[in-house]
């Protein structure tokens, strides 16, 4: 067993206390206040108003009613049944009244840290990352875990020993657990195919058999989805509303934020770029096509460059490579840093994003490099009015899809989704 990451700040492992520092806002580049769906007045969905107003009070901070029925767009008298309810499910907390003048100052709520916590956990080939959230966003405990044995009943069952001993140790509720993998789900030829994806896994009701054996709702997602989310709520995706993020796990995967909502496709499998050719007649691929992304820009493809074609390098063994000035590492870069860069440009005409995050298992100091090296081809990101970089390293650090994973009970419980004026029909195959 290892605990401990790379870049970010505050997250260290094995921990049983720790809060994360929030990165600096900077108004030029905040999402516009438009992107978060309003509520709705009475009668229509209390549901979707009890997560516009919690999601406003993670944004704000401490708000009153009136300043809460403003934001919200809804009545004053709904915003306090709702606050009302909040309270006694122990989620808000009373800040008392806060001194703004003349007449009597409002009470001030905010969001209770202790009032629940979420469990995420991340499965990636050889290894197993936990992390814990409270209500507030703090990282409460990150730990990781070497996994020898990969068969999905050997890993189901350390994850349900891990939440119960996480779990044991709160005394706030559990809302829910969050696990994340690589993927793509569900693709004849793709899923479970090569070294960088999970063996075995294909047909596992991962989410249902974690349910039942642990009696709160399981949210399941890709390692690139999750990152993505992790970066925006704890790195440099905070109050960026459009951004794409490349995560580097043992493969290479996309996670896109759009109007502060990841987009996950139809089947959640968007954003899967690593089996996209960028290198005609290349190197074969275990999917079948040649040149595919994954064969240059990617762990396992640096893995094979330090001599284990056969395992994909953790972390702290690239690290170790890069200090003693292995001239492999620098061959790597060589090679993937075109093809990583032509994909960028693919990715920017697509997503017109504010920015694009470089993120994931590399050690720090090699995304650094990588993004360095990167000459991105013209594309609509080529505006003279920009403010963000075109391509940045993440913030979030190697823990961001473990972060995400546990982020995902939280939004999916709090985060209001844009109005829609008719039902989206589920799409047949």
């Amino acid at each position: 067993m290892a605990a401990g990451s790379d870049s970010g700040p505050s997250i260290t492992g094995k921990v049983s206390s720790v809060t994360r520092t929030v990165a600096p806002t900077d108004s030029t580049h905040r999402s516009p206040r438009g992107a978060l769906a309003l509520g709705k007045n009475p009668g229509r969905s209390r549901s979707h108003n009890r997560r516009v107003l919690l999601e406003l009070l993670r944004r704000n901070g401490p708000q009153g009613r009136k300043a809460l029925a403003d934001l919200a767009g809804i009545s004053t008298q709904a915003v306090a049944n709702i606050i009302e309810e909040l309270v006694a499910d122990g989620l808000l907390l009373d800040m008392g009244r806060k001194r703004t003048g003349r007449g009597l100052p409002p009470i001030q709520y905010a969001i209770n840290p202790d009032g629940a916590v979420t469990i995420g956990l991340e499965i990636s080939v050889g290894e197993l990352t936990a992390t814990l959230l409270d209500l507030g966003g703090n990282l409460r405990h990150e730990e990781r875990f070497s996994l020898d044995d990969m068969r999905p009943d050997a890993v189901l069952a350390l994850i349900g020993d891990e939440v119960r001993r996480l779990i044991a140790r709160q005394s706030a509720r559990l809302m829910g657990v969050g696990v994340v993998m690589p993927g793509p789900f569900g693709i004849e030829g793709l899923s479970g195919v090569g070294p960088t994806t999970l063996k075995d896994w294909t047909d596992i009701d991962v989410a249902g058999r974690l349910s039942g054996d642990l009696g709160v709702p399981v949210v399941v997602d890709n390692d690139a989805n999750a990152a993505a989310v992790g970066e925006m709520l704890f790195g440099k995706g905070q109050n960026v509303g459009h951004f794409c993020m490349l995560y580097f796990g043992a493969g290479i995967g996309l996670g896109a934020i759009v109007q502060d909502q990841p987009l996950r496709g139809a089947f959640g499998n968007a954003g899967e770029i690593g089996h996209i050719p960028v290198a005609p007649g290349g190197l074969p691929c275990q999917c079948g096509q040649s040149g595919c992304l994954e064969g240059y820009a990617s762990i396992h493809a640096l893995s094979g460059y330090l001599g284990s074609s056969d395992r994909v390098l953790r972390a702290d063994e690239i690290r170790a490579r890069i200090d003693a000035g292995d001239p492999a590492i620098d061959d790597w870069l060589a090679s993937a840093a075109p093809h990583l860069a032509t994909m960028i440009g693919m990715i920017e005409n697509i997503f017109d994003p504010q920015t694009v995050i470089l993120g994931g298992k590399l050690p720090g100091r090699l995304l650094d490099d990588l993004v360095a090296r990167l000459k991105v081809p013209p594309s609509v990101a080529n505006r003279p009015s920009r403010v963000l970089p075109r391509v940045q390293r993440g913030q979030a650090g190697q823990g961001s899809a473990a972060l995400g994973a546990a982020a995902l009970p939280f939004f999916n419980a709090i985060t209001p989704q844009l109005d829609l004026a008719e039902p989206v029909p589920v799409p047949q195959e």
